[in-house]
């Protein structure tokens, strides 16, 4: 045999080995077989034609069985074509039944679908966490403000991670309820001597309802006295009340201004009128003079009483009487 086809036939037969173990892996199914697994042959194909690593099935298969959880390759091969992440999954349901944690493949493996870490979950179910939420300001009846830091200790809510609010949830409602607790004490010094009175508030009003976790505990971690609301707002208010008294008392300026400005324009228009009538009298003298009414010793006569006023006016100004001799 040619020395050339023989190795093309032998790299041809190398190819036709690799595909036959790709698509029909014996050493999977070996190791399920002897792990105790029941996986079928043809089964292993049909993953691989969908696309589906049948190693990752077997791997999951092998520890969820060593566990003692009864879980299909079907159910895992359905998750992973979702979108699901199967190794987590696994991990999380192994995590429960140790723990004693009622969890299922479906509630699983809905978690998960929903974007959250199930594992995580589990673990949080275990482990609780604290949850320290930022300072929360609040102002007493008495106007003193009150500047409150707690510490949330939660778990998870299995049941409720799909579809349940997460921990921005749990610091506002906790944030609502010291600040509906502050405000409702009558003075400041009632919270600083009893912070428990906070805690014991905000855990009855059920504030976890609907979300993915339990309050197990609110503890008051710290509380300063702020700035002295009701003082300050007393001072704008007067000087709110002080900029509006001004304003009137300008406006009422204003007026009395405007009024005098118009009674000075009166008594102008009043001047100007006697100015004009009293321009008319040389017309009308001479008019009279015209007319025969008006005679010489007529005029002579009107002249001297006409003087005789004027002395009298000037003498009767202060300043004005003539000095006595002596």
């Amino acid at each position: 045999m040619d020395p050339l086809s023989l190795a093309i036939g032998i790299v041809v037969i190398i190819v036709l080995l690799v595909v036959f173990l790709y698509f029909i892996p014996l050493n999977l199914w070996f190791t399920a077989v002897v792990s105790g697994v029941r996986v079928g042959i043809l089964q292993l194909i049909l993953m691989r034609i969908r696309k589906v690593p049948p190693a990752l099935i077997v791997n999951a298969l092998i520890n969820a069985t060593k566990a003692g959880l009864k879980v299909t390759a079907n159910e895992m091969e359905t998750h992973y074509m979702a979108g699901g992440n199967v190794n987590t999954v696994i991990k999380a349901l192994i995590s429960a039944d140790k723990a004693n944690i009622p969890l299922d493949f479906n509630m699983a493996a809905a978690i998960d679908l929903a974007g959250r870490d199930v594992f995580d979950a589990v673990q949080l179910s275990v482990n609780p966490r604290v949850i320290n939420t930022p300072p929360v300001a609040a102002v007493a009846k008495d106007g003193i403000q009150l500047i409150a830091k707690a510490r949330v200790t939660v778990r998870a809510n299995i049941h409720q991670l799909v579809g349940g609010a997460g921990e921005e949830t749990i610091l506002a409602r906790v944030g609502e309820g010291i600040v509906t607790t502050i405000g409702s004490a009558g003075a400041h010094k009632e919270v600083l001597e009893n912070p428990d009175r906070i805690s014991k508030t905000v855990l009855a009003k059920g504030l976890d309802a609907g979300t993915a976790f339990e309050i197990l505990s609110i503890d008051i971690a710290d509380i300063d006295i702020g700035k002295n609301i009701g003082a300050e707002l007393q001072a704008d208010q007067a000087e709110a009340d002080l900029k509006v008294a001004n304003a009137k008392a300008e406006e009422r300026r204003a007026m009395a201004v405007a009024e005098e400005q118009e009674m000075k324009a009166k008594a102008q228009d009043a001047r100007a009128q006697v100015i004009l009538a009293e321009a008319e009298i040389p017309k009308a003298m001479a008019q009279a003079f015209q007319d025969g009414n008006l005679g010489i010793m007529d005029y002579y006569r009107m002249k001297n009483i006409q003087a005789d006023t004027d002395m009298r006016d000037s003498i009767s100004k202060p300043g004005n009487k003539p000095k006595d001799k002596k």
